[in-house]
């Protein structure tokens, strides 16, 4: 018997870090559950993977408890279950303290908190029964290493819930043998980020902004590092050690 497929679930995954993601595991030899927002967008991604008899798509916003639930429901159904859980959907906006206004904070809890702790929640239960699983959170290096010029105290609440949600669910999940990390990326040339992500580029000792190849790098370690759970991987040029 060959190899089984690794069964891949990877949120945010029509543009940017998580559509090189699908397209890193899918040549891979995994089988791959997509989601994201735009239905249409899904479509022309599964299409362009090419692997039709390896990937599934789900559209919806995670920031709603029923997506997480279709989600595990179509890896069960599909591929009987997930081994790995990369929680990319996400969103970043700069804005200063003091406009930050109330709805600011409830977006960014919702697609960032809400959105990565309810898609686990539904999917653990699934790598529960195959007897372990890696679940990857996507941070950032700003929770802990501020700029003076990107105000984004806002974002950084919640994303600062997502690594503290990562080492909490380390420790509960350690004897389900399911492993979680965050990837905590720098400044990453993304769709996000938009066309000035070079002008960033100093901020990162190693004079670049990253690629979606560095983060797709780290997060097939992580996959993979099967002694390897509740850390902060930041992937990030340098800059959360030195600038």
């Amino acid at each position: 018997m060959g190899k089984p497929h690794q069964r891949v679930i990877i949120t945010g995954a029509s543009s940017g870090i998580g559509l090189d993601l699908a397209r890193r595991f899918v040549a891979d030899g995994a089988c791959v559950v997509l989601n994201a927002r735009d239905p249409e967008r899904l479509r022309v991604v599964k299409r362009e993977l090419g692997a039709p008899e390896r990937v599934r798509s789900v559209a919806g916003d995670v920031a709603d408890l029923r997506t997480g639930q279709q989600i595990a429901a179509v890896a069960s159904s599909a591929f009987g279950g997930a081994d790995v859980l990369v929680n990319n959907a996400g969103i970043f906006a700069p804005r200063p303290f003091l406009e930050s206004t109330e709805d600011d904070l409830d977006r960014f809890y919702r697609t960032n908190v809400k959105g990565t702790y309810f898609v686990t929640q539904a999917v653990v239960p699934l790598m529960i029964e195959a007897g372990g699983g890696a679940i990857i959170n996507l941070g950032t290096v700003l929770v802990d290493q501020g700029m003076t010029n990107m105000p984004v105290s806002a974002v950084m609440a919640s994303k600062g819930g997502v690594h503290a949600l990562t080492v909490s669910l380390a420790a509960e999940l350690s004897q389900h043998k399911i492993r979680v990390n965050t990837l905590a990326p720098g400044i990453i040339r993304t769709p996000l980020i938009g066309p000035g992500a070079d002008s960033m580029a100093g901020i990162h000792p190693l004079g670049r902004v990253g690629e979606v190849r560095d983060t797709s790098d780290a997060v097939m370690y992580l996959a993979r590092a099967t002694f390897v759970s509740g850390t902060l991987l930041p992937v990030d040029g340098g800059y959360s050690h030195g600038r």
